[in-house]
């Protein structure tokens, strides 16, 4: 026998010695096996430290260090070079689930691609792991909050749906292993204000509580999520993560979910600093753990082991939490040979390639809401002057929104533009105005020139200077909430500038995570866009529908009031007078509306029951036509409107469909109607199948006079009777 081989052999006989010493590094042992042979391995001081965020090696078990923290909002974020698409909020605009999947499964390659290439170098840092804090999940239920952008929109099935689907992308389809974890955040009843998050304590009804904060949650937990954040606040007087209600009854009991609990990073030392539910640290970490938060985005925990001492929890209840958590680092392939896992030899080419490139501008063409078009879009791209302005022009923030990555290659809305237009024409460009101050110099050389022009293009809005989350917007006065909700008064004051005595084209182009006070740029402006925070791919996305290359589909995840003056106060989480569902006041912009080059028509609805039993399904059916000259697609929405009660809602989405349709051509469009999405909720939080009528609609936008004087399409509707 060579050298080689008496090498190779000595090497396979101290592995299979290892792994006969170590049952938990045997991939063929069940995962139950595997978890708690090693926490019998481990010390208490060792165990205390694996439920950390930061969770250090144990060199002698080969216990390899592993940071927890990971954030892909909208793409991998906080950690290099990574595709960035349109902010979260985007995404709910594209009201496509289809969508939403093939965006977080590129997102999970290149998270996967750039942890694999990470390995290879020894590198092991925050936000280079497998583990991700997203999506975020909460309802956007007043305009104020900055943090809104991360939702998916004020709706709780429209955010079910998308959430459902950003999972599933993510922790990818093979049953034996997880791609990366996902985690829904932040449990529960959790929207701002955010300067008082540490101490903030959210009341809502049960009612509330189960018609419009927790649906979201429940479906990503029926949907396999491998871990939920409890929140910072409290809810109904409990903090969230040491509620009894929340983390053991309903998360635990009720929707008997079987991943991990996390808390909000840095929510274990408000339990006693911003709370003051508990003395001090380690009765706040044994409250937190004996309430199942298996894992502490802080460094609290190793406080444990003075509260074992002192009887305020267990070590064997410590082992429970430690045995949660260590089952999803087993899922990811953590201690398993390299060839075990399907996702370990993603290469790194993945990572921006043309194909998610491609994606994200897709995403980013589907999101783009038309608010206003008077006779002004699409534009011909040969006219003989062009002119852009405004603060967000060439703002590389405007893109991004907030929990983003790195790009080298930003297309800004400038470019898309400039890339855009035909040579013979003319384009020039000046700022104008600076984002939310009035500019120090006086002399205005802006307004002329677009007089001047056949179009000025203002790119107007905000940025993540001015809305984001605490210590992120570092322009917002209020922690990142937007407690004005006009725009910065210098731009109002701009786009007037430009209008006065321009009988030229004005579009006014529009960027931000929230909804705000457009009620006198759309007086002002002939055309006005809606662009969100569009990605790395977005000046293209903006320049294609700008242009008519792609007509705009985009609809509103969130309604648009007119003012602050229509909502009840910031801190109030009673669903009433709210989000388009519970809202009485005439809006700006209704939820799910949004304008296209083509026009679509809707047939009458029929049903394929008149009167049911509460245990039947019924069909809904209407034909939808393209009734313009341009090919396009038409977001069909069904809304129900349930036997009223004093607090039902208004009307509900449930359903939703994108339809591509050529000029002239029409479809056939179904949903069906299970007894699931017909339920009420009472007042005691019970869900209930009440008997009478109910109201059918499908249309192009919710149901209201609004969109239809903002002209979207007439919906068709029908009565069916339970009994």
């Amino acid at each position: 026998m060579n050298k080689h081989k008496i090498l190779l052999l000595t090497l396979l006989l101290s592995v299979t010695s290892v792994r006969a010493q170590n049952a938990y590094l045997d991939p063929f042992n069940p995962t139950d096996v595997r978890v708690r042979d090693l926490i019998s391995k481990l010390t208490l001081e060792e165990k205390v430290h694996q439920m950390m965020d930061v969770s250090p090696s144990v060199p002698r078990l080969n216990l390899p260090k592993y940071n927890w923290w990971n954030e892909a909002l909208h793409g991998v974020a906080r950690s290099g070079v990574a595709t960035i698409f349109p902010q979260a909020i985007a995404l709910g605009a594209t009201f496509d689930q289809d969508l939403a999947k093939r965006e977080s499964t590129a997102i999970s390659d290149e998270a996967r691609a750039m942890y694999n290439a990470a390995m290879v170098n020894g590198y092991n840092e925050k936000y280079g792991g497998l583990t991700f804090w997203t999506p975020n999940i909460n309802i956007f239920r007043d305009p104020r909050w900055g943090r809104g952008q991360e939702t998916y929109g004020e709706d709780p099935f429209l955010t079910s749906q998308i959430g459902v689907a950003f999972i599933q992308g993510l922790q990818g389809d093979d049953p034996e292993h997880l791609k990366v974890a996902a985690c829904a955040k932040h449990f529960a009843v959790h929207s701002g204000p955010e300067r008082l998050r540490h101490s903030f304590n959210a009341i809502a009804s049960p009612k509330d509580l189960r018609e419009t904060y927790l649906p979201a949650f429940k479906a990503l937990v029926n949907a396999r999520v491998e871990a939920v954040m409890c929140a910072y606040n409290r809810t109904n007087s409990e903090v969230c993560c040491g509620s009894n209600l929340l983390l053991d009854q309903i998360l635990r009991d009720e929707w008997h979910f079987t991943g991990h609990v996390v808390s909000d990073c840095g929510a274990i030392v408000d339990f006693y600093m911003g709370h003051k539910v508990v003395p001090g640290q380690p009765e706040a970490v044994a409250l937190a753990v004996k309430h199942g938060v298996d894992l502490n985005c802080g460094d609290e925990y190793p406080a444990l082991i003075e509260a074992v001492k002192r009887g305020l929890i267990t070590e064997k209840e410590i082992d429970k939490a430690l045995a949660t958590l260590l089952k999803t680092r087993f899922k990811l392939g953590l201690f398993d040979p390299k060839q075990n896992s399907p996702y370990n030899n993603i290469p790194v080419s993945v990572i921006n390639s043309t194909d998610h490139r491609a994606l994200a501008k897709e995403v980013a063409l589907k999101s783009i809401v038309l608010l206003k078009n008077e006779k002004c879009l699409p534009l011909k791209n040969n006219l003989s002057k062009y002119y852009i302005t405004g603060p967000n022009a060439a703002s590389v923030d405007a893109l991004m929104g907030n929990y983003y990555g790195v790009n080298p290659h930003m297309s800004t809305i400038l470019e898309g533009i400039a890339g855009a237009i035909q040579p013979g024409s003319q384009m020039q460009y000046k700022p104008g105005i600076l984002l939310d101050r009035d500019n120090n110099n006086p002399i205005d050389w802006t307004t002329g020139d677009a007089k001047a022009s056949d179009v000025t293009f203002v790119v107007m809005g905000i940025t993540g200077l001015l809305e984001g989350e605490e210590g992120e917007a570092i322009a917002s006065p209020n922690y990142g909430d937007r407690l004005d909700y006009n725009l910065p008064k210098n731009q109002i004051d701009f786009l007037r500038k430009i209008r006065k005595g321009n009988k030229n084209k004005v579009v006014a182009i529009i960027t931000g995570g929230s909804p705000m006070n457009l009620s006198e740029v759309h007086e002002l402006a002939d055309a006005v866009l809606l662009a969100w925070y569009p990605g790395e791919e977005g000046g293209n996305a903006v320049a294609d529908i700008l242009f008519g290359k792609v007509s705009p589909s985009g609809r509103l995840p969130v309604t648009f009031p007119k003012s602050f003056a229509q909502l009840p106060p910031y801190e109030d989480y009673s669903m009433k007078g709210r989000t388009y569902r519970y809202m009485t006041a005439e809006p700006m912009y209704t939820f799910g509306y949004g304008l296209s080059y083509s026009t679509y028509t809707y047939s009458s609805l029929t049903l394929s029951e008149k009167q049911i039993k509460k245990n039947m399904t019924i069909i809904a059916e209407t034909m939808v036509t393209n009734t313009g000259k341009m090919e396009g697609e038409e977001v069909v929405q069904l809304y129900i409107t349930v036997p009223q009660t004093e607090k039902n809602p208004q009307y509900s989405l449930k359903g939703f469909k994108r339809v591509n349709l050529k000029a002239g051509e029409s479809r056939k469009v179904q949903f069906q109607i299970t007894p699931d999405l017909m339920k009420s909720v009472d007042a005691n939080g019970s869900e209930v199948l009440l008997s009478g009528s109910y109201v059918v609609r499908i249309g192009g936008a919710s149901p209201s006079k609004r969109s239809l004087s903002l002209g979207a399409a007439i919906p068709t509707q029908g009565k069916f009777i339970v009994r």
